[in-house]
């Protein structure tokens, strides 16, 4: 079944404005309260990176494994090492970018020319995976698959220039170019059960940017960066309307990020929501936000390692996350 996309509205705008002032308000010492953190390992090598948390708590991503390949990866949420390697299309690499709540996984995988395809993988690990095609170019991407199975990523119109595209889940090739912010390429990160697509699109100033995506093919909405003439994608919208990815700060560093869904710049570096006394250094991206407010990505561990992260809220921030939610989802039901 199909349901309404909400556009974003006055009454949001004041919302989401007055939560972001209370989490920014909130006293220096209780910033130890908002997120634990689970460092959730490899395959064997050296790094990983989780892209994406659906609301049973299952994660994907990439880990290394002991050949040092880049594999698409079920985490164990547990940080117990228990993580499944769920294979390629004939190539030795690949990534998972997301799992929708019925445990469908989509991302890429090289087949055995060379090329990244979109993919839909089999999750238990057996290599019965499907590969999406493109918009005709020779490469593509899945980021994102929503509870009904529709599927959104990158897909090449020729060999220079790659859209943000709506994929045929079945495989068949019936894939739709989403558009741009005027400028000559883009990319969708990721889709709700509103139908709601997030990612980032280049501006006619040549700027890539964080975008609200119309999939109707109307207007695009510019969700903006944290500082003035910086760089910005949105990687992930869960379907409480809450939009994390990264943007670039004052010294052009990627820094995880909380938009403003309305496309009105309160946007928050998620950095300032951690105790800087756990020693983890940047969090550079933050890839996906599930409806209970977790967030994955990856940063910089106490060790000095690129490692994969998970963010829990803790009981100040999530009273926030809460209460927004709530009145949004009671203004919808009116």
């Amino acid at each position: 079944m199909k349901r309404e996309v909400y556009p974003p509205n006055v009454w949001r705008t004041r919302l989401i404005t007055l939560a972001f002032i209370l989490a920014v308000a909130a006293p220096a010492h209780q910033v130890s309260a908002y997120y634990k953190i689970i460092d959730l390992g490899t395959l064997g090598g050296r790094s990983s990176e989780a892209y994406s948390i659906n609301n049973n708590g299952q994660i994907v991503g990439w880990a290394e494994d002991s050949s040092k390949n880049m594999k698409a990866t079920l985490f164990d949420q547990t940080g117990g090492g228990n993580n499944i390697d769920l294979g390629a299309l004939g190539g030795k690499w690949s990534e998972a970018y997301s799992i929708n709540n019925n445990g469908q996984v989509a991302g890429r995988a090289r087949d055995s020319s060379g090329y990244y395809r979109a993919t839909l993988f089999e999750p238990t690990g057996s290599g019965k995976n499907i590969d999406l095609g493109t918009l005709g170019g020779p490469d593509s991407a899945a980021y994102s698959i929503n509870n009904y199975g529709q599927i959104v990523g990158y897909a090449y119109v020729s060999s220079r220039y790659y859209k943000a595209t709506l994929f045929d889940p079945s495989g068949g090739g019936n894939n739709i170019d989403l558009g741009t912010l005027s400028g000559w390429y883009s990319n969708a990160y990721s889709i709700n059960n509103y139908g709601q697509i997030v990612g980032g699109a280049q501006n006619n100033s040549g700027e890539v940017i964080a975008t609200l995506f119309d999939p109707t093919g109307g207007k695009n909405i510019n969700l903006g960066v944290l500082v003035s003439g910086g760089f910005s994608d949105a990687l992930s919208i869960n379907n409480k309307d809450q939009i994390v990815g990264w943007a670039w700060d004052s010294s052009g560093y990627q820094r995880a990020t909380l938009f403003d869904s309305t496309g009105a710049g309160n946007n928050i570096d998620l950095n300032t929501l951690i105790d800087p006394g756990l020693g983890w250094g940047i969090l550079e991206y933050a890839h996906s936000i599930n409806d209970n407010g977790w967030i994955v990505g990856y940063g910089i561990n106490p060790a000095g390692q690129y490692r994969a992260y998970l963010l829990i809220p803790e009981p100040a921030s999530a009273a926030i996350m809460v209460l927004g939610a709530t009145l949004i989802a009671s203004k919808r039901r009116r």
